[in-house]
């Protein structure tokens, strides 16, 4: 594995979907339904280092883009995982270049262990704070998760909203 850093004061960003906008420090959503590189129970917050890429991840597939939240953050981040890096061969335990498989599919059709699951216990067992990695949904789009609980040792991440704007649970949408 090859590690980076994210100095401090890099932004990063993320489109919430409405129903987790009160809570955009939360991992619970990914740690809920698992994500490419959490299993269930881990919390982990998606971030993308362009606000496209944040937009499309959250469009996915799907032909519109449906109500969200986009918020930006404010980041330290050392010992990231720098995926972008698989290339440079040697540092790579070999399944990392399985991280591309639709771990989607693997998990819920057909009931397999995804490998970016397996890639995560690995960097969560090694104390890293997360993986740098390209987007599948922006040609050219970086995303990042952090591990919740690996936020230490001078790693930090604070949602920006210096005038309170975000709702502050379920009951500001229905105002």
């Amino acid at each position: 594995m090859i590690l980076c850093d994210l100095p401090p004061g890099t932004t990063l960003f993320r489109a919430h979907a409405p129903r987790w906008a009160s809570l955009p420090m939360s991992g619970a959503g990914a740690a809920a339904r698992g994500g490419r590189f959490n299993r269930e129970g881990v919390q982990a917050l998606y971030l993308s280092l362009e606000e496209l890429t944040a937009l499309r991840e959250y469009q996915q597939t799907s032909p519109f883009l449906p109500p969200c939240t986009m918020c930006s953050y404010t980041v330290a981040l050392r010992r990231l995982v720098d995926l972008r890096q698989l290339h440079r061969g040697d540092p790579w335990d070999a399944l990392w270049h399985d991280w591309r498989e639709d771990w989607r599919h693997l998990q819920l059709e057909r009931h397999i262990e995804p490998p970016t699951w397996v890639l995560a216990d690995m960097v969560l067992a090694q104390g890293h704070t997360g993986i740098l990695f390209p987007s599948q949904a922006q040609p050219g789009g970086t995303n990042v998760v952090v591990y919740l609980d690996q936020l230490k040792d001078g790693n930090e991440v604070q949602v920006n909203d210096p005038e309170g704007r975000l709702p502050r649970d379920q009951a500001s949408w229905t105002r």
